[in-house]
């Protein structure tokens, strides 16, 4: 029942009705209705169905007519199509039915191809069914569901109100169904990991902690997929990949969702740069599958999607856009005064790698409008990575940047054992100063790479925000079905 508080005159008059409808032996909530069609292929395929009849359902979108004849209009997923009903075809009681429907109610329909004189392709109603009879009105046709909060708590309203709202989440779909493709083509294994886990590995996040009573065990919410897939190539396993949900327990902002979606993949026997170009085929043949083309716009502006991408140091990145030149800085100290210097807020006790990402947040990142590879990260903050042969202070690895976003994150990966257990250490130094975001030692993982790694690439690709790029979408909640909201309240 619908608390008093809710109601109103229009949800009294649909009260009304239903127990009209139960009075008369019509059960408003029907049964299962077989379709013979979905609407746009009334559409699409008219001249081979003109005059054929068809069975058709939908969600009761608009009415006109009161009389004898009566158009009205039904949605389902594909769009919309005209119907048109005639009291002398079904009778006075069903007709009369038929006028008291309301916007929102769903129904099936039984009836034939034809078009209006007016040219609109339409079916002509030979019977109907009540399938699930609406107690609340929809949002007013003119205006739609415009109030932003309400679009995101109430997202079925936002997909009934809004179709191009309904055509980003179809095209989520095709994104992902069109990634999957390219990674089976090319010999990759899709698998599934841990959720749960003891140890929240892989990157550098605060995650979400949890219990499991009948094991009386803390347990973290994945943050990366990353160790468990190193696990599997250590197996045996040459080339796999993963779509999944992580959860990182920050802020939430037009690029942050707590749980978003995230595909990793790992390649043996390659490197960071084979995942340069495996990043470019991925992005290009997807966007080429959505778009058509790789001179996509997002948010009026134009971005060329064509490769090879340009490649950029982050010391160079550094130099070009502030000056620095961070090769001339020797001491942690010396970074946070040259960070200071630019205005930055830096935590004094900051070591040089992290203060180098302070300044490329704020200063690089945001001039990276056209797609571009910012690489070679210090190692304090790249512990999973495999150092430069040529500077062991920084790390292989990139990070991709189009609109001033991150899309990925790839290293070479880091296969010597002896090496990753000295970056535990010193992760475990940076959480024992208060680092939250430090990484967590990880002991099994450790005793995995003893066993003998391959050289190996691997990538970290985020998949909300590469459909909010081929969607146009500006916030992350645009492409994420149920976004996490504060609850409203309701005292």
């Amino acid at each position: 029942m619908i608390p008093d508080i809710q109601r109103n005159e229009q949800i009294e008059n649909r009260l009304a009705k239903l127990e009209k409808l139960k009075s008369q032996g019509i059960n408003p909530y029907g049964q299962r209705f077989d379709r013979t069609h979905m609407l746009r292929e009334i559409v699409d395929k008219f001249e081979e169905l003109e005059g054929q009849v068809v069975t058709v359902a939908g969600r009761l979108v608009a009415k006109r007519g009161q009389g004898k004849v009566s158009f009205t209009n039904i949605a389902d997923q594909t769009g919309t199509l005209q119907l048109f009903a005639k009291i002398d075809v079904l009778g006075e009681p069903a007709y009369q039915n038929y006028l008291d429907l309301d916007l929102g109610d769903i129904i099936g329909v039984t009836g034939k191809v034809f078009k209006t004189q007016r040219g609109e392709i339409s079916v002509q109603v030979q019977s109907y069914q009540l399938l699930s009879k609406a107690l609340r009105p929809l949002p007013d046709k003119w205006h739609g569901l415009t109030d932003t909060d309400l679009r995101y708590r109430q997202r079925y309203l936002d997909l009934i109100s809004n179709p191009e709202v309904r055509e980003v989440f179809l095209k989520r779909t095709k994104i992902i169904r069109t990634i999957r493709r390219i990674m089976d083509e090319m010999n990759f294994i899709e698998v599934d990991t841990p959720i749960l886990s003891v140890i929240a590995g892989g990157g550098h996040a605060r995650p979400f902690e949890t219990h499991h009573n009948a094991l009386d065990l803390d347990l973290t919410m994945r943050i990366a997929l990353e160790l468990y897939h190193k696990r599997l190539i250590v197996g045996g396993f040459d080339r796999v990949y993963e779509i999944g949900h992580c959860f990182r327990n920050e802020g939430i902002s037009t690029r942050h969702n707590p749980e978003f979606t995230m595909m990793e993949l790992y390649q043996s026997y390659a490197d960071y740069e084979v995942m340069m170009e495996l990043a470019e085929k991925l992005i290009c043949e997807t966007a080429m599958e959505i778009c058509g083309t790789l001179q996509i716009e997002y948010q009026g502006t134009k971005i060329d999607l064509t490769p090879p991408w340009p490649r950029l140091s982050m010391v160079e990145a550094i130099k070009k856009y502030t000056g620095i030149d961070w090769f001339s800085i020797k001491t942690d100290e010396e970074a946070v005064a040259a960070a200071q210097k630019l205005g930055l807020k830096i935590d004094p006790k900051a070591t040089k790698g992290m203060v180098l990402d302070e300044i490329s947040s704020e200063f690089v990142e945001p001039n990276l409008i056209q797609p571009t590879f910012l690489m070679d990260h210090p190692i304090e903050i790249s512990p999973l990575a495999k150092r430069k042969d040529d500077n062991p202070e920084l790390a292989y690895r990139f990070e991709l940047f189009i609109y001033g976003r991150e899309m990925g994150n790839a290293f070479s990966e880091l296969n010597d054992p002896l090496d990753q257990r000295q970056r535990f250490i010193e992760q475990a130094r940076e959480k024992a100063k208060g680092n939250e975001e430090a990484m967590v030692w990880d002991e099994d993982f450790l005793t995995a790479l003893e066993y003998g790694m391959p050289p190996t690439g691997g990538m970290g690709i985020g998949i909300d925000r590469l459909v909010m790029l081929l969607t146009d979408s500006p916030s992350i909640r645009d492409v994420i079905l149920f976004p996490l909201m504060r609850p409203l309240d309701n005292k």
